[in-house]
């Protein structure tokens, strides 16, 4: 049985991107991008909403062309590996490999999964990970806090509901950007 798994980069005050819709300030560094790489090794899925899909789908050719830093070519890999489920009623088609669109959100479909497939699950995206989450699915919450207030944007979770959670892991890099791992409580 896979886990499905939210992890997020966001600022200190909890958001994935600014007012202004940017999230440069985000930018991994290469020590927390090799770690993200690591935490990403075991996922065979990704379900992914329209806007994070349109901004991952640029690894489709990154990391392909040689000169690249050896961590940004292993997760071109590791993106271009995995299977990916895009959730849109807007999007006509997709251009990366081994994707599909599904156009509702269905959380039996994602339970089954789930007990179908081999390897994690993760859910990409504070919109669509908010319904995850709602319906109960996420087993792990992996969380980039960046040393940065930005002040008001999209928030990494959603308003309205309470989670029990056990920290797991975490860790601390030189660029001031802090990693928790948490699962839920019960």
């Amino acid at each position: 049985m896979g886990r499905l798994i939210y992890s997020a980069m966001q600022s200190l005050d909890g958001y994935v991107a600014d007012a202004a819709g940017k999230f440069d300030w985000a930018e991994p560094d290469q020590s927390v991008h090799t770690f993200a790489n690591r935490l990403l090794r075991p996922i065979g899925t990704n379900l992914l909403g329209r806007r994070m899909y349109e901004v991952m789908s640029a690894w489709e050719t990154l990391g392909i062309h040689g000169g690249e830093p050896a961590y940004i070519e292993e997760f071109g890999e590791l993106w271009r590996a995995s299977d990916k489920v895009v959730y849109s009623t807007t999007l006509g088609s997709v251009g990366a490999a081994r994707t599909r669109i599904e156009r509702a959100f269905d959380p039996d479909a994602v339970r089954r999964m789930k007990d179908e497939l081999v390897g994690d699950i993760s859910v990409g995206g504070p919109t669509l990970a908010a319904q995850a989450i709602v319906a109960g699915l996420v087993d792990e919450y992996q969380l980039f806090v960046v040393p940065v207030v930005v002040g008001g944007g999209t928030r990494c979770m959603p308003d309205g509901i309470r989670l029990d959670l056990q920290l797991v892991d975490q860790r601390r890099f030189d660029n001031g950007t802090v990693y928790v791992s948490y699962r839920p409580v019960g």
